[in-house]
């Protein structure tokens, strides 16, 4: 985590933060850790296990306690909580901020930071943006959309199809996050969020045609900045001599930043709508997530055993020769 940085201007810009002191410029000071931490622990003289790379968080509860020390204690414990080279200290509910917390922070270059937020709201939006913004992170060369709700990531051989894809499905009232490029991002031990790199955002390459801004030609409803990755897509020259399953009892997944995330393969052949296909696995994605399995009902319906459902596939040979 510890190897992507945010500037502290972002964070003052993003929360609506007010600097009651800053020991040099914020575009200057750099936030490392996507954890935060509410000190009253510490300020009581309990530092074992304290992570000095964390945002420290000032809420009613510290507030309080501060308030019944004395002068010359609480500067005592603040002076030593500042010491520790902390990032930065947030005050939050807009509480008055005391002579001695100012008097540390200025004696150790510590940025002093107020919000009108209650702690609970202000940390968990932080906590959110930390981690965004701090996640480890890959680019993926391919295209990323939003159908129905759905992050799609369509995968595939450069010149497969991916693009036009895309833009069919823009076409069709859904969004562009991101074209050639996908930066991804894991912001949990189970979610991925993808988004486009800035310089690219919005653009997209048409063989043939050159570079378009979706964003121009379809307006702001054709585009969106970040979306979760909830399936991947890997687009493919049809093969005559592979399986391609045809049931979908058995998922494959995709392991991205070590989250696994469901992945189809789709041959492509000439007069396949890949867009309607791809809207309809977005969908059949979304009715799996909530507990409803096509595949798993047609087995129960078909009365078929666990072994026989090996087999299924001769199904789909039955259907054809019908």
């Amino acid at each position: 985590m510890g190897k992507y940085s945010v500037k502290l201007s972002k964070l003052i810009k993003e929360f609506s933060l007010e600097s009651i002191y800053l020991p040099e410029k914020p575009e200057n000071i750099q936030i490392r850790s996507s954890e935060v931490n509410r000190p009253g622990l510490h300020i009581s003289g309990f530092y074992k296990y304290f992570q000095s790379t964390r945002i420290q968080i000032i809420g009613n509860m510290e507030n309080a306690y501060l308030e019944d020390m004395s002068s010359k204690l609480r500067i005592e414990r603040l002076m030593t909580l500042c010491e520790k080279k902390i990032p930065a200290i947030v005050v939050t509910n807009d509480k008055e901020i005391f002579d001695e917390l100012l008097e540390a922070a200025k004696y150790y270059n510590v940025p002093l930071l107020r919000t009108k937020d209650s702690t609970s709201n202000f940390m968990s939006s932080l906590i959110g943006f930390l981690n965004v913004e701090l996640g480890p992170r890959i680019t993926r060369h391919g295209v990323f959309v939003e159908v129905y709700g759905e992050g799609v990531l369509i995968l595939g051989e450069s010149g497969v199809g991916k693009s036009e894809t895309a833009m069919e499905l823009i076409k069709r009232g859904h969004r562009l996050i991101a074209d050639d490029a996908v930066e991804i991002r894991r912001v949990s031990s189970r979610a991925l969020v993808g988004s486009s790199p800035q310089n690219i955002m919005h653009f997209m390459e048409l063989r043939g045609i050159g570079i378009v801004n979706a964003r121009r030609l379809f307006g702001m409803g054709s585009i969106k900045t970040t979306e979760k990755v909830d399936m991947v897509i890997n687009l493919e020259q049809w093969d005559h001599h592979k399986k391609y399953d045809r049931i979908g009892l058995d998922v494959e997944f995709a392991n991205i930043l070590g989250v696994k995330v469901p992945k189809y393969t789709i041959p492509i052949t000439p007069g396949r709508n890949l867009a309607i296909i791809l809207e309809v696995a977005a969908m059949n994605n979304r009715q799996k997530k909530m507990g409803y399995n096509a595949a798993e009902e047609l087995v129960k319906r078909l009365g078929l055993t666990d072994s026989e459902e090996d087999s299924m596939d001769s199904i789909g040979y039955e259907w054809d020769i019908q």
